[in-house]
């Protein structure tokens, strides 16, 4: 198995900021898919949502996966969505080790509240879409991961740490 490091989960549940902090611990490079697509396409993920709506953006994230995982030993943060095509979901987990950051609806809710950069939450009722995504989502993120990581009344550094001994003990 190749040696890259996948996280998946809802938006909110810390992909980037444990991504990041897994990268500089392992020495790796991280990578954050939706931040590759706004570079390489000067635009914003609202921005892209509007103009192509959801289908053109995943078009996109899918693309975007597959070329950052011809790179070995990465971290790469996906988008929440990223687990909805099949084929990211098989690249994913045969390109790496797929970790689930699992964490519950209320501290989604709160991680997500004031952040405008994510089009799907635009809504009346946030906390309803992401309970509406998690229907949906969470069965797709079981499945593609490895290994599911509970990340709620844990810091950052304790999440850290348990990635850090389970790829230790995955020898990765």
């Amino acid at each position: 198995m190749p040696k890259n490091i996948i996280l998946v989960g809802p938006m909110g549940a810390g992909k980037t900021t444990i991504g990041r902090q897994i990268a500089k611990a392992l020495g790796r490079t991280f990578y954050d898919s939706d931040k590759e697509i706004e570079k390489r396409t000067g635009a914003t993920i609202p921005l892209i949502f509007e103009l192509e709506q959801e289908a053109g953006f995943r078009i996109r994230e899918s693309a975007m996966i597959k070329e950052l995982l011809t790179k070995d030993n990465i971290v790469l943060a996906t988008g929440g969505g990223a687990v909805l095509d099949d084929k990211s979901r098989k690249f994913m987990t045969d390109h790496g080790y797929v970790v689930y950051l699992c964490a519950p609806l209320e501290q989604l809710v709160r991680r997500t509240a004031r952040d405008s950069n994510r089009p799907l939450l635009q809504t009346k009722n946030p906390k309803k879409t992401i309970e509406e995504l998690l229907l949906i989502r969470d069965p797709l993120y079981r499945d593609v991961a490895h290994h599911v990581l509970q990340t709620d009344k844990l810091t950052v550094r304790q999440v850290v740490s348990k990635l850090q001994k389970i790829i230790k003990s995955k020898d990765l």
